[in-house]
């Protein structure tokens, strides 16, 4: 997988560097960190990476959901949902997104390198 180009979308820089620093341990290429939905648009018609990590409160008009409502119809890009929210409300819109995975914070650098591997397998085996 080295090499496969992911977006973070997080409005905590903090955060944001960590699963960074995450990614490129795990070989892949960070194309950029966006902190709201329309800084991560233009990152996706920038840079079409692969997958992108989506937190679902973010800063700007667009919260995570919505952002990658506009990402789905536009591109097909997959989607992984990275959160602390849990509740049915944001979880039933998230599925209307059909994303890769909906992760909860805090989750482990094992099952962050898991779920990603298992969503770019995925879109390799939809792609056959």
């Amino acid at each position: 997988m080295n090499g496969t180009g992911i977006l973070i979308v997080e409005d905590e820089v903090l955060i944001a560097m960590g699963i960074q620093q995450k990614l490129e341990k795990f070989g892949y290429h960070v194309v950029g960190i966006a902190s709201s939905g329309e800084a991560a648009l233009a990152l996706v018609i920038e840079h079409q990476p692969e997958l992108i990590l989506m937190d679902i409160v973010i800063e700007g008009s667009m919260d995570g959901i919505e952002t990658a409502q506009k990402i789905q119809e536009q591109f097909g890009i997959p989607v992984i949902f990275l959160t602390a929210y849990s509740d049915e409300k944001n979880l039933r819109r998230a599925k209307f997104t059909d994303p890769s995975a909906y992760l909860l914070k805090p989750y482990s650098e094992r099952e962050l390198e898991i779920t990603i591997e298992l969503a770019l397998h995925r879109v390799q085996m939809s792609n056959r």
